[in-house]
């Protein structure tokens, strides 16, 4: 295995990847001008994206036509929040409340909703049990309190994979016959509104859902 890209790799990123790993596979591989996370046996190239999608467009511009590549998301759908002191010891530990879906995809979907259609281009969302590895306390800088802390997978729970705009639809709650409000949307996938309206944009783009008037000022949508 190399060691090109690992020094800059999370916990969560190298837990991932060797969660993934079977016989065969090769680990931090150059192809082309690029270092791939991990490459199949038979080929499929696999990028582990923790956060957003954005950094992966020039790999995928250069690399999508000629391969099969396969993004890798990584979503908590249990949480731990872990509290350590200064050297490492446990000072409390206490499950949050927040789960979070598939939903959570399209925060990250966003930049590039329209590429799920490609032929050689698979999404999985690996659906996991993580400890959220925080110090002891918030820190303030510039009036803000900054608690961002470091993920860590304990377990996979499930895996979704997404090959076609018509797999993302089939993954998330029935929509509704009838139009709805992207707020009436949010409600359904049990998201903040501006979720729902990134899920809007999506969707729109991939040609799932369509305008259909508006209901008082609010835009209505259904399915196209």
């Amino acid at each position: 295995m190399s060691g090109i890209g690992v020094l800059r790799e999370g916990p969560l990123h190298a837990a991932v990847k060797l969660a993934l790993a079977q016989p065969g596979d090769r680990l931090e591989v150059k192809v082309d001008r690029f270092v791939i996370d991990l490459v199949r046996a038979d080929g499929e190239l696999v990028e582990v994206q923790t956060g957003g999608f954005g950094p992966l467009g020039p790999k995928l511009d250069a690399l999508l036509d000629d391969h099969r590549v396969r993004i890798v998301h990584p979503v908590a759908a249990e949480r731990r929040i872990v509290r350590v002191g200064d050297g490492g010891e446990v000072l409390s530990a206490r499950r949050s409340p927040r789960r979070a879906t598939i939903v959570e995809l399209f925060d990250k979907l966003v930049t590039f909703p329209s590429l799920l259609a490609h032929p050689n281009l698979t999404l999985e969302v690996l659906l996991g049990r993580e400890d959220h590895i925080r110090g002891s306390e918030p820190v303030r800088v510039r009036r803000r309190t900054r608690d961002p802390g470091e993920r860590r997978l304990v377990e996979v729970i499930d895996r979704v994979e997404l090959r076609t705009p018509a797999d993302l639809l089939g993954a998330l709650p029935p929509l509704p016959d009838e139009p709805f409000t992207t707020r009436e949307l949010g409600a359904l996938l049990s998201c903040p509104t501006v979720l729902a309206q990134r899920a809007v944009y999506c969707l729109r783009l991939m040609e799932l859902i369509e305008p259909a008037g508006k209901r008082g000022r609010a835009p209505l949508h259904r399915l196209a």
